[in-house]
């Protein structure tokens, strides 16, 4: 374990992990503050800009949005055919919604457009908790998830009455905030415990009742990590391409929106070309994809199309093929890139740990550290805490950014936090020697045949390969 420094920021205690430059947007805040920690320089390498074990602690006021009630003014985002918006526009959305929903259950079908942008960030930064499905889900998915909550408020983008009506018939319109249309479904909503914040679906479960609850401390703590091991500031433009809906979309938006960065948002893909001329001329600085999307652009020879003011490239979401990943690390490594491996769960708002660029080679298939403000650890089947290297286990996250728990019913969201920080991942996983991290498989992947157990996971791998 190595140590770190650590700050006082308007009351929250900060550590930055082993190495790490503070983001130029913290800079002034954190200055006079620290008490430098003493490491090796192969324990900086290993932890690049993050090591697990520190703490951050969230106060009640989130801290999300200190840089837009500062910097009303600023840009927020671009959001293509010279539209822009501004920090200020999130403090008017969340006016409206508060006058109109109070605390209250918002059903908003997302869309990568500004008002749908707007409406959420405005939810969250007041009383109301959004649900996020995905706004191109079919009505006949989505009617049930609705029916089983039953919240008083719908929110979705304009063309989409004819969704809105099979939704919610008698649904009234109340308000807009741009494009996206807040109605009033005629249902009463759920009563909600004091610390939700936000409700997303389960990985892969679009239409699924099984909801993750999440608190405002929990959005902050995540939100601040990546902010720190990515080294992000005000000066970041990230192509913001990925749904929103879906936690590492959101994650994207959290940790820029902290940092006073301008989103380039866009429901456009890699495959069109006006993706490519958006991020050309908008300067785009960072992107963020998943593993279909990096071997869908290596198999077409894309990445030539990648701007050059491009320097961060990350990939959470599964697992990625190690030949692409180290043609990626090495392409990123020979252009003077940075190439992040990520690996997170929705239950942890949603990032857990990375690898850094500087052992993207080295480390290659790791998941390497836990993020700043967070512990990794593993368990045997008995519970027991591996220490050994070498030894597989299950994987257990400890941190501020670990779900409340999770809702299977309306009754559900009046829980409080069920899981105290503590998250069981259902991933197996060994530690080498120097304390970096290799995913093993899922618990509930493997097979026990002749006494033997066999991954099915790696099995996959191998024909893969």
């Amino acid at each position: 374990m190595c140590a770190a420094d650590t700050w006082e920021v308007d009351g929250l205690t900060h550590h930055r992990p082993c190495g790490a430059a503070v983001p130029r947007s913290l800079r002034a805040s954190f200055a006079g503050k620290h008490a430098p920690g003493m490491f090796s320089d192969r324990q900086k390498s290993l932890a690049g800009e993050g090591k697990s074990g520190n703490t951050i602690e969230i106060g009640k006021i989130m801290k999300l949005f200190a840089f837009a009630n500062q910097n009303p003014e600023a840009i927020l985002a671009r959001c293509g055919a010279g539209e822009t918006l501004r920090y200020g526009e999130i403090g008017k959305a969340e006016a409206l919604l508060a006058r109109q929903t109070g605390r209250a259950l918002i059903f908003l079908l997302c869309r990568n457009t500004p008002g749908t942008l707007l409406t959420y960030l405005g939810a969250i930064k007041g009383p109301a908790v959004p649900l996020l499905p995905d706004a191109a889900a079919p009505a006949e998915l989505l009617k049930p998830l609705a029916e089983r909550y039953r919240p008083a408020w719908l929110a979705l983008p304009e063309d989409l009455a004819a969704k809105a009506a099979a939704l919610c018939p008698a649904a009234e319109e109340r308000g807009r905030v741009r494009d996206c249309v807040l109605l009033r479904t005629g249902w009463e909503g759920p009563a909600l415990d004091e610390g939700l914040k936000l409700l997303l679906t389960t990985s892969g479960s679009t239409g699924s009742p099984k909801l993750v609850r999440l608190s405002a401390k929990n959005l902050d703590a995540n939100a601040l990590s990546i902010a720190q091991y990515l080294e992000i500031d005000r000066d970041e433009r990230p192509l913001a391409s990925l749904p929103m809906h879906y936690s590492y979309g959101m994650s994207v938006i959290h940790s820029h929106v902290l940092t006073g960065a301008a989103l380039l948002l866009t429901s456009r893909t890699v495959l069109e070309r006006e993706f490519w001329r958006f991020a050309e001329a908008e300067g785009a600085t960072s992107f963020a994809g998943v593993p279909y999307t990096y071997e869908m652009m290596d198999r077409l020879r894309m990445r030539e199309l990648f701007p050059d003011s491009l320097r961060t490239l990350t990939k959470a979401g599964g697992h990625l093929r190690e030949d692409l990943q180290r043609r990626y690390a090495g392409w990123c490594r020979d252009t003077g890139r940075r190439f992040f491996v990520m690996y997170g769960q929705t239950e942890a708002s949603p990032r857990m740990s990375y690898l850094s660029p500087a052992l993207s080679l080295e480390k290659c298939g790791g998941i390497g550290c836990a993020v700043p403000g967070g512990r990794l650890s593993l368990i045997d089947e008995s519970g027991g805490e591996i220490t050994a290297a070498g030894r597989t286990g299950e994987l257990v996250y400890e941190g501020d950014n670990v779900c409340l728990g999770y809702a299977q019913t309306r009754e559900d969201l009046l829980r409080g936090d069920e899981n105290r920080g503590r998250l069981y991942t259902g991933d197996l996983a060994w530690r080498d020697a120097e304390g970096c991290y290799f995913l093993a498989g899922r618990k509930s992947r493997f097979l026990k045949l002749a006494g033997k157990r066999f991954s099915l996971d790696r099995l996959e791998q191998l024909l893969e390969e």
